[in-house]
């Protein structure tokens, strides 16, 4: 049989670009300052309420969200390489749609729905081909890697978007990034490919004669019997919070920041931004030696210490916000690179496209009812304290919850124990089948089985007898 070649690096650094441009979501604060400093000035351009300022970027993390369900079931059945051309036409048709109107029915529309869209069937289509070609010692490593583009872009973007909205003004600049990302992103769709069926990445090499890493035999969950686990709703629920309390501060970093850096306050976006890539990286790494509930309770705990700093931390003290944007931005990049990798770990990797868009649900969710409420409390007590206040304790209840969160149990463990077939019984669900057992109260107990003993068999039907297979 001849042997495969590994595209795994190009799928990567191809996945990796995809995202570089999709990242423009984490610009939104450039954009939000001068949408604000119109309605201020009262020039008659943008005349929204300012308690519904968030709505765009808050729409478009929503729809990005559930629409990677969709994406991943697509790029699951389907191809990476068609979803993720199709997430670029329409990130890129959704901005150029904003550029046309400063309604905020038409910036909903175009940056909230039809951006949203694209993003999740690019962001959905990146990661999965290039966590296939590598072994399970490297998921973490390569998930980090990929989806460090979304969080980077906003180094080029937001200084970019600085000088085309002062230069140009800011509907050209969405005309000028939609049609830039709409080709960006198609091209470098082409380079997106699974591996073949069975294929079966290699372990790196032991170092000094020690032992092989043995390949670890992950059970593979359909998305309802993933839905059916307690463990999936612990993780969504510290997705949810991990998320939704980052999205707080990157929605609103450069309004933040416009006291003490005036036309310079791109700086703060383009440093969180390195924070959050880096932050997806190195939790990556991290969780790929230490686990990754371990990490995810350390970077929640962090965060929220982090937050809780902002109570003490003025605008005018520049240094102080730059440091605590980066380790905000650090902190929750962790997510984007822990949640999938533990989607592979516990649930699979055969549905893990339309799996871990399940569990993103939690990140669009978060990304919509945190920054909005946060937005709210703004306008109506004039101070971010309570919306810091109220991100930090879920933050520290998330890092409580990790403590208690474990893998599901595999089929072996839930399976029923049965030595023998009823002729005329109705036998449904989950056993484990051992003849050779002897009678003993086992009919009701589950997983009692030797590991390694036994066949585990799924019986839904009338048997006479016959022998499970």
């Amino acid at each position: 049989m001849e042997k495969v070649k590994n595209k795994g690096w190009s799928v990567t650094m191809a996945g990796l670009g995809i995202n570089l441009a999709l990242g423009i979501l984490y610009t939104w604060s450039i954009f939000k300052v001068a949408i604000k400093e119109s309605i201020v000035s009262g020039d008659g351009v943008f005349t929204w309420d300012l308690a519904y300022l968030n709505d765009p970027y808050a729409v478009c993390c929503l729809v990005f969200a559930f629409t990677m369900i969709t994406a991943g079931r697509l790029q699951d059945k389907v191809s990476p390489r068609i979803t993720a051309i199709f997430g670029g036409i329409l990130a890129g048709v959704g901005l150029v749609v904003t550029s046309q109107s400063t309604l905020l029915a038409n910036w909903i529309l175009g940056f909230g729905v039809l951006t949203g869209m694209g993003l999740g069937f690019g962001y959905a289509s990146a990661t999965p081909p290039a966590i296939k070609w590598f072994p399970a010692s490297k998921t973490g490593l390569i998930a980090g890697l990929v989806v460090a583009g979304f969080g980077l872009a906003s180094v080029y973007i937001a200084p970019l978007a600085d000088y085309l909205i002062r230069n140009y003004g800011l509907s050209q600049s969405m005309m000028i990034f939609g049609v830039s990302f709409l080709f960006v992103v198609s091209f470098l769709a082409l380079f997106l490919q699974n591996p073949p069926e069975g294929y079966v990445p290699e372990e790196t090499a032991p170092k000094k004669g020690s032992p092989a890493r043995k390949a670890v035999k992950i059970e593979e969950y359909s998305p309802t019997a993933m839905l059916q686990t307690p463990t999936f709703y612990k993780l969504w629920f510290m997705y949810f919070v991990g998320s939704g309390a980052g999205l707080i501060i990157i929605g609103s970093v450069a309004e933040m920041a416009k006291m003490s850096l005036g036309h310079l306050a791109w700086i703060v976006v383009a440093l969180m931004a390195i924070g959050n890539a880096g932050g997806r990286i190195v939790a990556g790494i991290i969780s790929d030696k230490i686990g990754r509930t371990r990490t995810i309770l350390i970077m929640m705990a962090f965060q929220g210490l982090v937050i809780s700093s902002l109570l003490f931390i003025k605008e005018s003290h520049a240094v102080l916000l730059l440091m605590a944007a980066t380790l905000i931005g650090f902190n929750y990049g962790t997510n984007l690179s822990l949640f999938p990798s533990v989607t592979k770990d516990y649930f699979g990797l055969k549905n893990f496209g339309v799996n871990y868009g399940l569990l993103f649900t939690a990140w669009g969710v978060g990304g919509f009812i945190f920054p909005r409420a946060a937005q709210m409390i703004v306008a109506g007590t004039g101070t971010s304290e309570v919306a810091y206040l109220m991100a930090a304790f879920f933050l520290f209840l998330s890092a409580g919850m990790a403590l208690i969160t474990r893998p599901p149990q595999t089929l072996r463990e839930r399976a029923t124990v049965i030595t023998h077939l009823e002729p005329g019984k109705i036998y449904s669900g989950h056993f484990v089948y051992m003849p050779k057992l002897k009678a003993m109260n086992h009919s009701d107990s589950e997983g009692e089985g030797k590991e390694g003993s036994g066949e585990i068999v799924t019986i839904d039907k009338r048997v006479a007898g016959i022998k499970a297979s």
